[in-house]
């Protein structure tokens, strides 16, 4: 654009400008707005519970907020009584019960010891299959996985599982 063009286009929008305000300006203040009657307090509770809702004084609030606070406390009493009758009725020594588990882990030809380690953990065997990698690499059995199917369960310790798998 050329400058004679800019000023012609901003002179424009000067006058434009001016218009528009002498229009806001000139007109008289025709507001839409419609001056509403504040509705009473029988009128605003009178439309509340013919649309379904239930109004409360801030005093009966605070009373129902009590009585179910009151009922609560009771409930919990009940339940913990309960819980109290039930422990008496247990015998003391409650068996804890253990889950072992118990699985057949193939090893085939090109698996590494991280494959062997996920298979594990797979299984609930070891929690954590890089503990599995570290300790092989640590007794530098690495290189000594060889096919098979070996049979180990979650109760045998991290080491025995591994001469089992590596037949020390």
């Amino acid at each position: 654009m050329s400058a004679k063009s800019m000023r012609s286009f901003a002179f424009g929008l000067i006058i434009a400008a001016c218009l528009s305000g002498i229009a806001y300006y000139s007109t008289k203040d025709q507001s839409t707005t419609k001056e509403v009657k504040e509705p009473s307090v029988e009128e605003m509770t009178e439309t509340l519970a013919s649309e379904g809702y239930v109004i409360h004084t801030e005093e009966e609030w605070r009373e129902q907020l009590a009585a179910a606070e009151k009922a609560e406390t009771e409930e919990k009493e009940k339940e913990e009584a309960k819980k109290e009758e039930k422990a008496k009725e247990e015998p003391k020594e409650a068996v804890k019960e253990k889950i072992v588990y118990r699985t057949t882990v193939t090893v085939t030809k090109g698996m590494t010891s991280i494959d062997v380690g996920e298979a594990l953990k797979n299984a609930n065997i070891i929690k954590n299959p890089m503990d599995f990698v570290n300790e092989v690499e640590k007794q530098n059995l690495s290189q000594d996985l060889k096919p098979g199917s070996y049979e180990v369960d979650s109760n045998m310790k991290l080491k025995d599982v591994i001469s089992v798998i590596f037949k020390k």
